[in-house]
């Protein structure tokens, strides 16, 4: 099933939901052992604060680490991915709330949403992790609206805390390399609503 990931040109975006960095590692790690070459991407908040989910510096180490190159941290080093033609796929993991708004509005102020502004404009793909306590509030009309553009493809996700966050949804990580295979192919993995 997975033998498109071999060789594949994947860039691995990560925004600022410390909370599921050790999910999203692991995913990375994943990709990487099924053959994936994988370009590390931060958005400003993920490469540079602090938090009880790991420092800044050991944040960034760990995804350079794991991918084997240096992070894509500025604006002007992800605008050439486009021109370059550098990725197969770009994983966005975790997608926050905010960057899934920008994505939504066609905002492009991070190094995350200019990777993806100058990928999508070779029509490949873009894979969507999201991590947010807005899913069902504030954020519900932005996930419904990135949906439905061409070239976005959702990886599955749930409620993760409905008693105490009942608005929050985070994708299943597990399920990245699954829902690479699917999007190569056109096709958004179902049901994208999968409990936990």
């Amino acid at each position: 099933m997975y033998e498109q990931l071999s060789g594949l040109k994947v860039g691995y975006a990560m925004c600022g939901s410390f909370c599921t960095f050790a999910k999203s590692f692991d995913a990375a790690k994943k990709l990487s052992e099924l053959g994936c070459e994988l370009f590390p991407i931060m958005s400003f908040n993920a490469a540079t604060i602090s938090s009880r989910f790991g420092s800044s510096d050991e944040n960034t180490a760990k995804l350079e680490s794991i991918c084997g190159k240096k992070i894509i941290s500025s604006i002007e080093a992800a605008e050439p991915i486009g021109p370059k033609k550098l990725l197969d796929i770009l994983v966005v993991s975790p997608c926050t709330g905010n960057t899934l708004a920008k994505l939504a509005s066609g905002i492009t102020d991070t190094p995350v949403t200019m990777a993806v502004k100058s990928h999508i404009r070779n029509g490949r793909p873009v894979i969507l992790a999201i991590a947010t306590n807005d899913a069902l509030g504030a954020a519900a009309k932005n996930i419904g609206a990135v949906q439905n553009y061409r070239s976005f493809y959702f990886v599955p996700y749930g409620q993760d805390d409905f008693e105490h966050k009942p608005n929050s949804m985070i994708s299943h990580f597990e399920l990245i390399p699954d829902t690479i295979v699917s999007a190569l192919n056109g096709i958004q993995p179902q049901p994208i609503i999968v409990p936990f």
